[in-house]
């Protein structure tokens, strides 16, 4: 195979647009490899000759964030995940990222696209999953709203949570340029260095924190890698000095947890190049704990949706 031919890293593109919006879906994952206005960025992009970095955009499903140790029971039975993230000994965000994604429709606004988890080492559920981008230019939905919808295919209860992974960016400059609000009023105690948390699930105020971003705060100087709960309005805003930025909405009553990450990386490229964004509908290591974990019954169905939109100056 020439050159010319090769498969992209990320395999079909499927791109979308609307008036000045663009958006770019991917195969491989089903994730959002770009977003655009204008030729702005509103999320960190990745190339199409490279596989998907840090989770850029990704898809996470049947479970967001960490199971600490992989290893969890389910009625009864104990499972055993891969551990994805071998660092901290925990299976990461889930076992769609690197599945291909079929393509079901599409339209020049709008793709939807299909994969299926089926029952395996550490997860024994089946689901269908189907996830829509839809771009609209104008109007209160305005931007890239993002929907999964997952069915039980199988004979049997299975677990689920889901979580979607865009990391957002103002305009111009990198995170320590931006200011950030989010209505939240705790986080998630966790071991800083596995970032699990305790057998209680505790949480803090982040009253008087640097984890208080209530109002609107500068990111400079603060590292952030928490999951926030106690959430009012859900709305993250990441804005640049002119005013100009990105805001990411969704429905608090679905997912109440947050997880936000300044992206504080070893590669210079990528240290703090974005802001980690992902209201999630379960904390993390809930497949352990069972906190807000969904349980879909065979034939039931759930949907979540996040959307992204751009902030124009005031």
């Amino acid at each position: 195979m020439t050159s010319s031919s090769a498969v992209p890293a990320s395999g079909e593109q499927h791109e979308i647009t609307a008036g000045s919006l663009r958006a770019v879906v991917t195969e491989v994952g089903g994730g959002l490899r770009s977003l655009t206005v204008d030729g702005r960025d509103l999320v960190v992009p990745f190339d199409v000759a490279e596989p998907r970095r840090h989770y850029r955009g990704a898809v996470l499903a049947p479970w967001p964030n960490r199971t600490g140790d992989g290893r969890w029971s389910w009625r009864g039975a104990e499972q055993q995940l891969a551990l994805t993230e071998p660092d901290r000994g925990c299976a990461l965000h889930g076992l769609v990222v690197w599945q291909p994604w079929d393509l079901a429709e599409r339209s020049a606004d709008s793709v939807t696209l299909t994969t299926r988890v089926w029952p395996q080492a550490g997860y024994p559920g089946l689901l269908s999953l189907a996830v829509t981008y839809r771009l609209v230019e104008e109007g209160p939905d305005a931007g890239l709203t993002w929907e999964l919808e997952a069915r039980n295919d199988g004979a049997e209860a299975a677990p689920y949570g889901t979580s979607v992974h865009p990391y957002l960016v103002a305009q111009g400059g990198r995170v320590d340029d931006w200011t950030f609000s989010l209505d939240a009023a705790a986080t998630l105690a966790v071991d800083p260095e596995r970032l699990l948390p305790d057998a209680a699930g505790t949480t803090r105020p982040v009253d008087g924190t640097d984890l208080d971003f209530r109002g609107g705060a500068p990111l400079r100087g603060r590292a952030v890698d928490d999951a926030y709960t106690s959430v009012g309005a859900g709305t993250a805003v990441v804005l640049a000095a002119d005013g100009r930025g990105v805001a990411m909405h969704w429905d608090p009553t679905d997912c109440p947890w947050v997880q936000v990450h300044t992206a504080d990386r070893p590669e210079p490229a990528d240290d703090r190049a974005g802001l980690a964004v992902e209201p999630m509908t379960c904390p993390p290591d809930a497949l352990r704990s069972g906190t807000d974990l969904r349980v879909l019954e065979p034939g039931e169905t759930t949907r979540t949706w996040w959307r992204i939109s751009p902030v124009a100056s005031a």
